[in-house]
């Protein structure tokens, strides 16, 4: 089996909607899911939500932990929660099939090598700013609908994932820098973008600007 048909058969398994319903609630989840919680947040039994579940960790989309979740320990504290979290790999199917990982790799290469860092934020940050102006008042939305999950950590936005972690693994400082920028266009004159990692996530956190 090559590659490719592995991740054929491990996006198959969100063929079902309610589990890419569950895998989507864990995925976007700030910390690990339980199983009923899991089960309230798309309106399903228990039961029926583990199974799911289980299947997502069998594919390899989601892994898990044991925790009490009520933090008693010794005799009496009962048996640890089956918790949930997504997995740090990723998946991707093209067809047919397509190489732009390739071509990212080698542009982002030759730009590092060019020096045009720069550039690149400038470029990145008037098109977050072309972005944030077509899709109105709503950042929260525009950064899930790129993939950035993100979730309220009080006062702040945290992006439970980062769409370029390959490339960002690779070419860390041009890759984040161009991210940097593009979210602070994306987040306009409310919000402000820095650097402050979500563990397991992004290297931005985005904050309300106090004159807003």
């Amino acid at each position: 089996m090559t590659a490719e048909d592995d991740s054929y058969a491990v996006l198959g398994a969100l063929g079902d909607p309610v589990r890419r319903r569950l895998y989507r609630h864990v995925a976007g989840a700030p910390e690990e899911v339980g199983r009923d919680a899991a089960a309230e947040a798309v309106g399903i039994s228990r039961s029926l939500a583990a199974f799911h579940l289980d299947k997502l960790v069998e594919a390899g989309l989601l892994t898990v932990s044991y925790r009490r979740l009520s933090g008693r320990t010794g005799p009496g504290a009962g048996r640890p929660a089956k918790l949930y979290r997504r997995a740090e790999g990723e998946f991707a199917v093209s067809v047919p099939p397509r190489s732009y990982d390739a071509a990212g790799r080698l542009l982002a290469e030759t730009v590092e090598r060019a020096g045009l860092d720069l550039e690149l934020q400038a470029a990145a940050k008037a098109a977050g700013a072309a972005e944030a102006d077509a899709a109105g008042a709503d950042l929260e939305e525009a950064l899930r609908a790129r993939g950035y999950a993100p979730f309220r950590d009080g006062e702040v936005l945290r992006l439970r994932n980062c769409p370029f972690h390959a490339l960002a693994e690779a070419f860390p400082g041009l890759v984040c820098g161009m991210n940097l920028a593009l979210l602070d266009g994306l987040a306009g004159e409310e919000w402000s973008a820095r650097m402050a990692a979500c563990p397991g996530g992004c290297c931005v956190a985005l904050s309300k600007n106090k004159n807003h």
